[in-house]
């Protein structure tokens, strides 16, 4: 099993486009456009970030899972809602 990362997640900037988010020396842009989920959250929600390994970031007072990889690329990670699609 791969041991736990040791260096943490944090927030460093919070707009109404999103927030920045720090990972070691990579700063990632979260753009609420791209993910909507965190709009109506607050600032301790958002900050309140865990990085159980080195692509995987969760937020539990939110329960949002994400792949560091669906930030850096969102368009690789298209959000499809089923009520849209028609299911």
């Amino acid at each position: 099993m791969p041991g736990n990362t040791t260096s943490a997640a944090e927030v460093t900037h919070v707009s109404r486009h999103g927030f920045w988010l720090l990972l070691d020396d990579e700063e990632l842009l979260v753009p609420f456009e791209q993910f909507p989920w965190f709009r109506q959250a607050t600032i301790e929600q958002l900050s309140d970030v865990q990085w159980p390994t080195a692509d995987h970031l969760y937020w539990p007072q939110l329960d949002v899972d994400l792949a560091v990889a669906s930030i850096r690329d969102p368009a690789a990670f298209p959000l499809v809602s089923k009520q849209l699609a028609g299911t």
